[in-house]
């Protein structure tokens, strides 16, 4: 019988991962190609034999998403998988219309079927969209397994964001600021690394995540799988944590994957309560409420604080917000211009006439944007962008809205202060006994 001949839909991300668990040694399936979107600078290149197993000794290659059609008609293939997430019902049925016309079959797999066991206990934090507040939950998390619950040893995996070479990237380790320059972390790497290891935590990230889940129990008590986007774990999971945004109430039920999230979430954690209307702070409940009622739903602040509010305090400011949050998580504000406006900025700064280059070509494909900078800076040549458009902004000074202190990878000449943020529960209870259920086992007395 031959094998079916498959195309992987993907963003560097669930679309390795779905290979490397469904298909790399299953001798039913031929994976001809993988497809890219979402990612500058990933596609044209090569998933390595070093990673692709026994069946693909010369690698199998990556391709940019506007050639799907031309690849299911030349490989003639049966089947596309999509794989990657945070895109609306709407986009994403006509991606697989533009499957079927092309005469392949289109699916998706049930998060399930890539899930991996560990030999320790796994919480899971995922959200209904981009920029909801994973990272901070995470971080909250952390706190209560290491100062709360005396666990030993919390290691956190975070979902992949693969940008260079691949076969290098299968198993990463951060610990120290030093290994962001070790692996040539991008600035959305960064910005999800960085807070982990400021708060003394071990993070894994990667492409294999066998490989990484092994490596990481060697040295864990307690697994924090930190999702990226709206994708599901990787993780089979003994807790699931599911952060939904009341600023964009109603997404939970219409982005894939964030509904399937929502749905099978243990906790669902209603986050940035003080910075939206009650009312929607109520839609999000009761949409949780009516795809999970069985779950538990805590409510919490994203509490605001900058290194210097007098910095900011009747000045004109330029604001930089973490880049997925606004492209692909649909934001036009984050942290920053919330930030700005509680501590009495005279004026934030319209960005588009002095952003150069990408920068100024993300106006144009987000055009929703306009209030706040995107800190883009998948490779040096952005980086470059991002700070000359910094450079030309008429302002008396900057607000980093990143996760990171973007001043240590760019220079940034004007005055600048940074946002922090972090999760507050108005029941911290609620989730401190989910958490202590869950790892009871792992907490040294």
């Amino acid at each position: 019988m031959a094998r079916q001949k498959v195309i992987l839909i993907g963003a560097a991300g669930r679309d390795f991962h779905n290979f490397n668990t469904v298909y790399r040694e299953n001798p039913e399936f031929e994976v001809v190609a993988f497809t890219a979107t979402q990612i500058p600078e990933i596609d044209e290149r090569l998933y390595p034999p070093s990673l692709s197993g026994s069946l693909y000794p010369e690698g199998i290659p990556i391709h940019p998403m506007e050639e799907m059609e031309d690849l299911i008609r030349s490989h003639r293939a049966d089947l596309c998988v999509f794989s990657y997430s945070d895109i609306h019902y709407v986009d994403l049925m006509q991606v697989a219309n533009r499957v079927v016309t092309a005469g392949a079959d289109f699916q998706l797999l049930a998060p399930a079927r890539g899930h991996l066991a560990s030999n320790k206990p796994v919480i899971s934090v995922l959200a209904v969209r981009t920029g909801c507040g994973k990272s901070q939950t995470s971080r909250r998390l952390v706190e209560i397994l290491k100062r709360d619950l005396k666990v030993g040893q919390v290691v956190a995996i975070r979902h992949p964001m693969p940008y260079g070479d691949l076969a290098a990237q299968a198993v990463q380790r951060y610990a120290s600021l030093q290994d962001l320059e070790k692996h040539h972390c991008t600035i959305e790497e960064m910005e999800e690394y960085e807070p982990h290891i400021a708060a003394g935590n071990i993070i894994y990230a990667g492409v294999d995540y066998e490989a990484i889940l092994r490596q990481a129990e060697s040295e864990a008590d307690v697994i924090l799988w930190d999702g990226g986007n709206n994708d599901p774990s990787f993780y089979r999971s003994d807790l699931t944590i599911t952060v939904a945004d009341p600023l964009r109430p109603g997404h939970e039920l219409v982005y894939w994957a964030g509904e399937s999230n929502l749905s099978m979430a243990d906790v669902v954690l209603i986050n940035k309560c003080n910075s939206a209307r009650p009312e929607d702070v109520e839609a999000v409940r009761r949409n949780a409420r009516s795809r999970n009622p069985g779950a538990q739903i805590v409510t919490a602040d994203s509490a605001l604080r900058l290194e210097d509010p007098e910095m900011v305090r009747g000045k004109r400011v330029l604001v930089i917000e973490d880049g997925p949050t606004l492209t692909h998580g649909e934001m036009d504000i984050g942290a920053g211009y919330v930030a700005c406006r509680e501590f009495g900025a005279a004026e934030i700064v319209d960005p588009r006439p002095y952003a150069v280059g990408s920068i100024a070509q993300a106006y144009s494909k987000f055009p929703r944007l306009g209030k706040v900078v995107p800190a883009l800076g998948y490779y040096e040549e952005q980086l470059e962008e991002l700070q000359v458009t910094i450079e030309r902004a008429d302002c008396d000074m900057v607000v980093i809205g990143t996760p990171i202190d973007l001043r240590r990878v760019i220079q940034i000449a004007k005055p600048a202060t940074r946002v922090l943020y972090n999760l507050e529960e108005h029941q911290p209870e609620v989730l401190r006994e989910a958490v202590a259920a869950t790892v009871k086992g792992a907490i040294n007395h």
